[in-house]
C-alpha cells in the first residue's frame, strides 16, 4: 500500500471544506448501469405490463387497459416531479419525506446520491412509482371508469405509495428498523396487491362472473408482454443495487432462477390439477416467481432463490384458485394472489434465506445490527403487517369516497358493450 504525504495546505482545505473534500465522485460505470436499469424498468410498464394485461382481457376492452397503463405512466411522472419524489425521498421524519425537493428543487446536474447523479436516482425510482399503480389496473379491469381510475391512481400514489416508499427506502421507520426489502416486496407488491384486493371487493365482480367464461382474447400478446416483464425485471432487481457490482450480478442471477422455478412449478401444479399445462399458467407462474424474489433478491443466494421460486409457483397458484373459485372475488387479472401473496411471501422468506448459516442455502446476511434469524423474521413480519394494514385502510377510504363523489363503475350496459368504444370511441380490432 502506498503512503501519501499530506501537505499543510491540503489539510487546511479539507478542514474548511469537508463536504467538497470528501464528496462522492461520479462513477461512470454505476451511472451507466442505472441509466440502463431505468430504461428496463420503464419497459416493464410500457409495453411489458400493458401487453401482458391487454392480452388477458376480452377484445372489447383491450384498448382500455393499454390506455390506463399509458396514462398512469404520464400522470405519475408529472406528480413525481411536482411533489411525490420529495414525499418519498426528501428530508422528513420517520413517516413521510419533507417538501425540500418539491418540483425537483436541488436536483441539478451536480447533485449526487452516492456515486450516481440524483437525476438518475430519481428517474430510476420514478419507474417503480409508475408500475405500482399500473399493477392495480389488473384488479378492476373491464369495469372502472377512466376518470375514476386517474383520480384514484393520483390519490393512491400520494397517500400510499409515497409514504410507504419513505418508510422503507427514504430514511423512514421500517428501513431504520432493519426491514429487508431490496427491490420492492413491500413498497411495490404488497401495496399494489392489497390495494387490488380492496378494489376488487369494493367494486364488485364483472357482470357474469363467475358463471360466464371470460377467456383471454390474445395470449400471443400476453406471452410477449410476459417476456418483456422478465427482461425488464433485471433492471428492477439488479438495478436496485444502485451499482454495477457483485450485488447486482447476484440479484440478476437469483431473479432469473426464481422466475424459472416459479413458471415450472405453476405449470406442473396446473398440469396435475387440470390435466394439461396452459400458456397463461406458465407465464403467470413466471410473474409470481419474479414478484416473490423481488424483496429478497439482494440478500439471498442461488439455492435460496430456487426454493423461493418453487414456493412462489405453488402458493400463488393455490391462492389464485382459492380467491376466484372458493371466495369468488373477481380480481380480474390475479393481482393480489400473484403480486400481493408473492410480495408477502418473498418479504418473509428474505428473513430466512438471508442467513449466512444455512449451508448451500445461505445468503448475504441479516440487516445491520440484527444478530438472529428470529429477530430478522420479526422485523419482516412487522413490515408486512404495517404496509398491508395501512394500504388496505387508505385504499378502502379512497375508493368509497370516489364512489360517492363520481362513481367508480360504468353501467351494466356499458360494461357489456365494452370500455374501448364506450370510454374512448375506438376499437382495438376492426373486422
Amino acid at each position: 500500500m502506498k503512503k501519501y504525504a499530506w501537505s499543510p495546505l491540503l489539510i487546511i482545505y479539507c478542514l474548511l471544506f469537508p463536504s467538497l473534500a470528501f464528496a462522492d465522485e461520479l462513477s461512470p460505470g454505476n451511472t451507466s448501469w442505472i441509466l440502463t436499469a431505468t430504461a428496463l424498468v420503464l419497459f416493464m410498464t410500457i409495453p411489458g405490463l400493458s401487453f401482458f394485461y391487454a392480452g388477458i382481457v376480452r377484445s372489447k376492452n383491450v384498448l382500455s387497459v393499454l390506455m390506463q397503463c399509458f396514462a398512469i405512466t404520464c400522470m405519475v411522472s408529472i406528480l413525481w416531479f411536482m411533489y411525490a419524489y420529495s414525499m418519498a425521498f426528501g428530508a422528513g421524519n420517520d413517516w413521510v419525506g419533507g417538501l425540500d425537493k418539491l418540483f425537483m428543487a436541488g436536483v441539478t446536474e451536480d447533485a449526487m446520491i452516492g456515486d450516481i447523479p440524483e437525476t438518475v436516482f430519481s428517474m430510476f425510482q420514478l419507474t417503480f412509482a409508475i408500475i405500482t399503480p399500473a399493477l392495480i389496473v389488473g384488479a378492476f379491469a373491464e369495469r372502472m371508469k377512466f376518470s375514476a381510475m386517474l383520480i384514484f391512481s393520483a390519490i393512491w400514489l400520494t397517500l400510499v405509495y409515497a409514504p410507504v416508499t419513505h418508510w422503507v427506502w427514504g430514511g423512514g421507520w421500517l428501513g431504520n428498523m432493519g426491514l429487508l426489502d431490496f427491490a420492492g416486496g413491500t413498497v411495490v407488491h404488497v401495496t399494489a396487491g392489497s390495494a387490488a384486493l380492496v378494489a376488487a371487493i369494493v367494486m364488485g365482480n364483472r357482470y357474469g362472473f363467475p358463471h360466464t367464461a371470460m377467456p383471454p382474447h390474445n395470449l400471443t400478446m400476453t406471452v410477449a408482454g410476459a417476456g418483456m416483464l422478465w427482461v425488464g425485471w433485471f433492471g428492477f432487481n439488479a438495478g436496485s443495487a444502485l451499482a454495477a457490482n457483485g450485488d447486482a450480478g447476484m440479484a440478476m442471477m437469483v431473479t432469473h432462477i426464481s422466475a424459472s422455478a416459479g413458471a415450472m412449478t405453476w405449470m406442473i401444479a396446473e398440469w396435475i390439477k387440470y390435466g394439461r399445462p396452459s400458456v397463461l399458467g406458465i407465464v403467470t407462474g413466471m410473474v409470481a416467481g419474479l414478484g416473490t424474489i423481488t424483496p429478497a433478491s439482494g440478500f439471498v443466494g442461488p439455492a435460496g432463490a430456487i426454493v423461493i421460486g418453487i414456493l412462489a409457483g405453488f402458493i400463488c397458484f393455490g391462492a389464485t384458485n382459492y380467491l376466484k373459485r372458493v371466495l369468488k372475488i373477481d380480481d380480474s387479472l390475479d393481482v393480489f394472489p400473484v403480486h400481493g401473496v408473492g410480495g408477502i411471501l418473498g418479504t418473509f422468506l428474505a428473513g430466512i434465506f438471508s442467513s449466512t448459516e444455512l449451508g448451500i442455502f445461505s445468503g448475504q446476511g441479516f440487516a445491520e445490527g440484527i444478530t438472529s434469524m428470529g429477530e430478522q423474521i420479526g422485523i419482516q413480519l412487522i413490515g408486512i403487517a404495517a404496509v398491508l394494514v395501512y394500504t388496505i385502510v387508505i385504499t378502502f377510504i379512497i375508493l368509497k369516497i370516489l364512489d360517492i363523489v363520481i362513481g367508480l363503475r360504468v353501467t351494466k350496459e356499458e360494461e357489456i358493450e365494452g370500455l374501448d368504444i364506450i370510454l374512448h370511441e375506438e376499437r382495438g380490432y376492426i373486422i
